[in-house]
């Protein structure tokens, strides 16, 4: 008699969970969306500080529901130490980190030093001036010194530069214990490292604790294809590369970003990026371009374009 009943309370049990996983997957429910979402997207980027004033709550809700567990967040003077602190703690009540970005191609020549010391040193004075959910998770870097003129008239000694800068940030960041991540175009590994037989990319990702590769295309196959040799340098290397990608309107090309092809097209195609990624351990996420941007698409209304661009 006990077999029958214990059979049938298994039974029961295995229906009630088999329904409550099913309902969580229907369309229309929230936790649905944001369970579904996390496996998708991982990181983003906010350029405009000034929202943080004034639509925290809606640029921290979004990110929640997309399952972003990673911010990173302009460093702009005209913003207060209040709006910082107040955004970071909801931020990680959401369990999203994070972290102080900056940076402009000419933060690659030595004679712009004294601009990367001053956003180090800003940065740690913040840091010992908060409590611990309102500090910073890390540092982020965007400096892209190929848009420079010298990328082309004077190219060793510009990335001489542009390195001797990464391993001063690098330093200073193992100072105040935050990891260093940089935005990196896909292509360094076509270049080698001056003077060394290693690529840029590698010698970059080894100098570094992360990267977010700009692999900026519309195709799920083609964004993997041109992440690949730095997953693998990476793995060699036991660091993280962040697969990014852009929705924001482009002047190099439709191909570039999925501004025209719309949020379901761009879920779809990075399942697909993430199911190929995933087979090295180097992969950190997706990183998706820009916060605001991704908004307006995944809403598909002009109402977020009243934001300040």
């Amino acid at each position: 008699m006990k077999t029958p009943v214990l059979f049938y309370r298994l039974v029961v049990l295995a229906t009630c969970m088999l329904f409550l996983s099913t309902s969580m997957l229907m369309p229309g429910n929230p936790r649905a969306s944001a369970a579904n979402s996390y496996s998708i997207t991982n990181a983003t980027w906010l350029w405009n500080t000034k929202l943080i004033e004034t639509s925290s709550d809606e640029l921290i809700s979004f990110m929640a529901d997309q399952g972003i567990d990673t911010i990173f967040l302009q460093i702009s003077s005209s913003v207060s130490k209040t709006s910082y602190t107040e955004f970071i703690r909801s931020a990680n009540e959401h369990q999203i980190s994070v972290y102080a970005l900056n940076g402009a191609p000419n933060w690659a020549l030595e004679s712009n030093l004294p601009k990367l010391n001053s956003f180090m040193t800003w940065i740690n004075n913040y840091q010992n001036s908060v409590n611990a959910d309102e500090k910073f998770a890390g540092i982020q870097v965007d400096i892209e010194p190929y848009l420079l003129p010298d990328w082309s008239t004077n190219w060793t000694s510009l990335v001489t530069q542009w390195q001797n800068n990464v391993t001063y940030l690098a330093s200073e960041a193992k100072k105040i214990s935050l990891p260093l991540n940089a935005a990196l175009p896909f292509w360094l590994d076509k270049y080698k490292a001056p003077g060394q037989n290693i690529t840029l990319s590698y010698w970059m990702i080894s100098n570094l604790d992360s990267v977010s590769l700009m692999t900026y295309r519309d195709k799920a196959a083609t964004i993997f294809d041109l992440a690949k040799a730095e997953l693998a340098e990476a793995e060699l290397l036991n660091k993280k590369v962040y697969i990014s990608v852009e929705t924001k309107r482009s002047n190099e090309g439709n191909h570039v970003t999925f501004y025209e092809e719309g949020a379901s097209y761009l879920n779809t195609e990075l399942l697909s990026v993430r199911s190929k990624a995933s087979l090295y351990s180097s992969f950190a996420g997706i990183a998706v371009h820009d916060l605001i941007g991704w908004m307006e698409l995944a809403n598909n209304t002009d109402n977020l374009r009243t934001l300040p661009q």
